[in-house]
């Protein structure tokens, strides 16, 4: 195994003290350095390819320069796009970022959650399967030292006790609702993608009061519930067509991208056509949407928005650039309708 370089051995490669490397290596204000001896500095680090630990620099600094993110699923395209646009955002501003993957799984998130304390990070991001859930956790967050901003979907009658990004989908969900109506379509279903444990949210009652304010009846709506991978999802609604031989959706909305890509291989395998005898829409709109050999259409998530928004938020509370009084800030952006070829006219 590589030994590990240490501060001592850049000092002693360019013959100066270890104080004094430690004071040009971290650019502080108070070196009596020349420049050539900066320079010798500088050289011998890159010939030893020396990287400080963060542990060290955060015992000097107070910081660890990192954020943490916590999120549900990694094979979600959705959640891997939200990590890389987030990491961009805090790269701007001189932080890296730490990814805890939850796998879609409530014991370990909860796991995790409670383990937020010893991560060597100055806050994190969370995106929680439930933010209810943890509302009293989150609650006391503000008096511990690690300052939070919480991400999420949908608006919570009494606001998050913490910072919060949230997506409202009345918007997009309406729009979407508005165009299937307009074309046509009078049978409906909503798949509800959740990991084991999880509430169905708000998007499905949502969708259900939209359609009934246009005259839709509830007895044409059918709410399928499905596992959080795209191969559950695939699987319960082609058991749902299978009995569902008789007056069947022309219509299906997913809780996300993952589930309308498996319910709309599900309908192709029974012999259906998208969007002719099926329209299938989903939510959130990652980048593989359109790229599908039936693009798909969905309702957008404004992923830079929401990283860029997060990221200020927590490094503000980080840096102190608002006084620590500050009570908690919310930030909504609502979610935009992208309509593509998985979409179409009901049959007559």
């Amino acid at each position: 195994m590589n030994k590990r370089i240490r501060l001592k051995d850049v000092a002693e490669r360019a013959g100066v003290a270890v104080n004094t490397a430690s004071t040009i290596l971290n650019r502080r204000p108070n070196s009596w350095a020349s420049k050539e001896t900066e320079a010798r500095v500088f050289k011998a680090a890159r010939e030893l390819d020396y990287r400080p630990s963060k542990t060290a620099r955060a015992l000097r600094s107070g910081r660890y320069h990192t954020i943490g993110l916590l999120i549900q699923d990694l094979t979600n395209p959705f959640f891997s796009t939200l990590a890389d646009e987030l990491e961009a955002a805090v790269e701007e501003r001189g932080y890296d970022l730490l990814v805890e993957n939850c796998r879609s799984s409530i014991v370990r998130e909860k796991h995790l959650f409670g383990d937020l304390d010893d991560l060597e990070v100055d806050g994190s991001v969370l995106w929680l399967s439930d933010n209810e859930i943890f509302r009293n956790e989150l609650a006391a967050m503000p008096k511990s030292r690690h300052p939070v901003v919480v991400l999420g979907n949908g608006i919570p009658e009494t606001p998050i006790p913490v910072d919060a990004v949230l997506s409202d989908f009345t918007q997009g969900l309406n729009d979407a609702v508005e165009a299937l109506c307009q074309l046509g379509h009078k049978r409906f279903a909503f798949v509800s993608a959740l990991a084991e444990g999880q509430a169905d949210g708000q998007r499905p009652r949502l969708f259900q009061e939209m359609l009934a304010a246009r005259g839709i009846p509830a007895a044409n709506i059918d709410i399928l519930r499905t596992g959080h991978t795209v191969e559950s999802s695939c699987e319960t609604f082609a058991a749902f067509l299978r009995k569902r031989t008789e007056k069947r959706p022309t219509a299906l909305l997913a809780m996300n991208d993952l589930a309308a890509i498996g319910a709309m291989r599900a309908a192709i395998e029974a012999g259906l056509q998208v969007p002719a005898d099926l329209s299938v829409i989903g939510v959130d709109d990652v980048p593989l949407c359109s790229y599908l050999p039936i693009s798909l259409t969905s309702i957008r998530q404004r992923y830079k928005r929401i990283t860029k928004c997060a990221a200020d938020l927590l490094i503000s509370r980080i840096e102190g650039t608002v006084d620590a009084e500050t009570p908690p800030r919310q930030e909504v952006f609502p979610t935009i309708y992208t309509p593509r070829e998985s979409v179409g006219p009901a049959k007559a």
